[in-house]
């Protein structure tokens, strides 16, 4: 199992390495430092690093049929550390600490959204967004667009992702 924890100012430049160097190209890296830069998503407890920089998952705020929920986006994985587990950790400890903060603060966002991989997903309990109306406004197979609910006793919203100004959609 790997150590995670939130990210502190000293990670910026070592997330902005690990991002580029999943995706082979710098768009999502960018995507981030245009999410820190909006107060209005960025949550700075929902940033989440492995302590040997290399993996990253990141959860900001969007908005599904009018109602406040978070966007899971980007969860990268240095290249030399991906199938190790490095994903699996990040992305659990964000979604733990998405849950915390569902019960400690306000507003609280139930909903999770992500476009992904199903394979990877599902395992943190994700499903189908077309399951419960969620929808993106642009085209994306359907299997891709998935959804968590953080406390599946609670209710979630439904109808059309609004993804911040940032992700150019």
């Amino acid at each position: 199992m790997v150590e995670c924890r939130i990210e502190v100012e000293r990670d910026v430049a070592a997330i902005r390495e690990v991002v580029g160097a999943a995706f082979g190209q710098p768009d999502e890296a960018d995507l981030v430092e245009a999410l820190r830069r909006d107060p209005a998503v960025w949550i700075p407890g929902l940033s989440v690093v492995a302590t040997d920089a290399g993996g990253y998952a990141l959860l900001t705020r969007c908005r599904v049929g009018g109602c406040q929920a978070l966007a899971l986006a980007p969860c990268a994985v240095a290249p030399e550390r991906q199938s190790r587990g490095v994903g699996t950790d990040v992305t659990a400890y964000v979604l733990d600490e998405a849950r915390t903060r569902t019960v400690n603060e306000s507003p609280v966002e139930n909903l999770v959204v992500v476009l992904g991989h199903p394979e990877f997903y599902s395992r943190f309990g994700f499903r189908p967004a077309s399951d419960v109306g969620i929808a993106a406004s642009f085209e994306v197979p359907d299997e891709a667009l998935m959804y968590l609910a953080l406390d599946p006793d609670e209710p979630i919203p439904s109808g059309v992702i609004e993804y911040p100004a940032a992700f150019g959609v």
